[in-house]
């Protein structure tokens, strides 16, 4: 088996299943801690299906916008916990 085969039969089915089973934490999630939590692991998610695909498709490129959608997310997660420590306050 080589890594293109691995890729296509486990990694992309794999990060399928997880996004459902993550969208569902977003939709149900009790707080918004929660929703946040779930909309990271989607963008997260969504980085290895942009790496994977780069690798299937051997477009090289591609890993810049997965970098690039990283840091955004990471900004992003900050933001949210910055806010959501900033309203907790007395």
């Amino acid at each position: 088996m080589t890594l293109l085969d691995f890729i296509s039969y486990f990694v992309l089915p794999g990060l399928s299943i997880s996004i459902l089973l993550i969208f569902i934490r977003f939709l149900k999630g009790p707080k918004m801690v929660d929703r946040v939590i779930a909309l990271d692991l989607i963008v997260t998610t969504g980085i290895g299906f942009i790496s994977a695909y780069s690798i299937l498709y051997n477009q090289p490129a591609l890993l810049d916008v997965a970098l690039i959608l990283a840091l955004i997310a990471f900004l992003g997660t900050v933001a949210f916990t910055y806010y959501i420590q900033q309203r907790n306050k007395p």
